[in-house]
């Protein structure tokens, strides 16, 4: 059941991409709702991930996870029951907010109480899992669109949730070992609130101005936000108990990819929103026929993402830059067949550039997160471990924001050049990584 949740979070997480044109021609929102719907699940998954993981250490993870997953459920029926864009937005909010409490306690319970020989096998089944997953989301979630069970049309790709985490959770109940937890752990609530107030002022800031123009709401909404997160960085070097170690951000290695996850990361999932955009606003393409146009990245992904596990140790840090490059290499031949077919590109033509991305992504993505925590001590692997999902959670809330800004505004070419330039700041940081991977996280 752990491995379910984590697999319906995920399928959660990138159903939008495919529904998003259609749920704003039914509930209207604009270009703003089509931002916050991915961003805002997002933003709450980030902003409280790590928090999520010390209330179950301090609380009892078995009684998070059930809190949580309860709650996800009941959030998923709030958005399939939406009425507004703003309700919608809100439930999606609440639904990041209670995977953030479901996620960090299913690892947390393997590690407790599988063999230490045994849990290798156990993670063995996540990458598969998880690939099939990303594949399968959008796939599902544009076929339930244009299925349009009962009238209901996008609904049901929230209320299927009740199925699915309801089945989850009375396993869950039945079969996760009880535990006390221990209340001398501490959550830095105040770092929390300003991280959640510096994303919120910053995605509202970008997206309230690429809908209602750059007046001055929109920028005080930066300003607010890039306050907020200088509030937060203080807050990270004085209190007791930071959300991310102090320790980390010295470890040059550490804080190097860091900043270069936060953005490729950032970068990879406008990407994705934008070539989603493009196929249903511009190719005309159905929510189904959306889904199955981005097999070709998605299985990219997987296939990269298996294959680089066992070379990671062999190639270390050259295996991110060649990521990167095909990654850029991906996005400039896609760049080149949007601007000179446009609205008549064809699905032979997106092929090639669609597998490339995914190979490209699939390569860095899993390279990165090996390598940031390559050299950092062992008594440091779960913060280091939960500040890099956090991170990605956040830079998918601002990526999707400001690339979009971007394709609203302009036109997918631009975008796509952006995305382009973002890929390439990325090369210099890898000689910043450290050479390899720590042996002692592989089995």
């Amino acid at each position: 059941m752990i491995l379910a949740a984590d697999v319906l979070d995920l399928l959660d997480a990138t159903i939008t991409n495919i529904a998003a044109p259609t749920i704003t021609a039914d509930l209207g929102g604009g270009p703003g709702l089509v931002q916050w719907l991915g961003a805002a699940y997002a933003l709450a998954l980030g902003v409280l991930l790590v928090p999520g993981g010390r209330l179950g250490d301090r609380y009892g993870r078995r009684r998070l996870f059930l809190a949580g997953l309860a709650g996800f459920v009941a959030a998923s029926l709030a958005c399939g029951l939406a009425p507004t864009p703003a309700a919608l937005v809100a439930a999606r909010l609440l639904q990041g907010a209670f995977g953030a409490l479901v996620i960090p306690q299913g690892f947390g319970i393997l590690g407790a109480t599988w063999p230490r020989d045994q849990i290798g096998k156990a993670f063995a089944l996540f990458g598969p899992a998880m690939g099939l997953s990303a594949v399968g989301g959008p796939v599902l979630a544009g076929f339930l669109v244009d299925a349009d069970l009962a009238g209901l049309g996008w609904r049901p790709m929230f209320l299927i949730n009740l199925l699915l985490g309801g089945a989850a959770l009375f396993a869950a109940t039945r079969l996760l070992p009880r535990d006390t937890g221990d209340r001398s752990v501490s959550v830095d609530g105040p770092g929390s609130a300003l991280l959640a107030g510096a994303m919120l002022g910053v995605l509202g800031g970008l997206i309230d101005g690429s809908a209602q123009g750059w007046t001055t709401r929109p920028l005080a909404l930066l300003l607010l936000g890039l306050a907020a997160f200088a509030a937060f960085c203080h807050r990270q070097r004085t209190a007791a108990h930071p959300l991310i170690e102090p320790s980390l951000l010295r470890n040059r290695g550490f804080a190097a990819g860091l900043t270069l996850g936060v953005v490729a990361f950032a970068a990879t999932a406008g990407l994705l929103y934008v070539i989603s955009l493009f196929l249903q606003q511009s190719l005309g393409r159905t929510p189904a026929g959306t889904a199955l146009g981005l097999i070709p990245l998605t299985l990219g992904i997987v296939i990269a993402s298996i294959a680089c596990h066992g070379l990671i140790h062999t190639y270390g840090r050259r295996l991110a830059v060649t990521g990167l490059l095909i990654l850029l290499a991906g996005c400039v031949w896609l760049t080149l067949v949007v601007h000179h077919s446009g609205a008549h590109t064809t699905s032979w033509a997106l092929t090639p550039p669609l597998v490339i991305l995914g190979i490209g992504m699939g390569t860095c993505f899993g390279t990165i997160y090996d390598l940031t925590i390559g050299d950092i001590a062992p008594t440091e692997a779960g913060s280091a471990s939960g500040s890099l999902n956090a991170v990605q959670q956040l830079a998918n809330a601002t990526g999707a924001a400001a690339v979009t800004t971007v394709y609203f505004h302009t036109n997918g070419t631009m975008s796509l050049l952006v995305v382009a330039a973002a890929v390439t700041t990325c090369l210099p940081l890898t000689a910043l990584l450290p050479a390899g991977p720590q042996k002692e996280q592989h089995h």
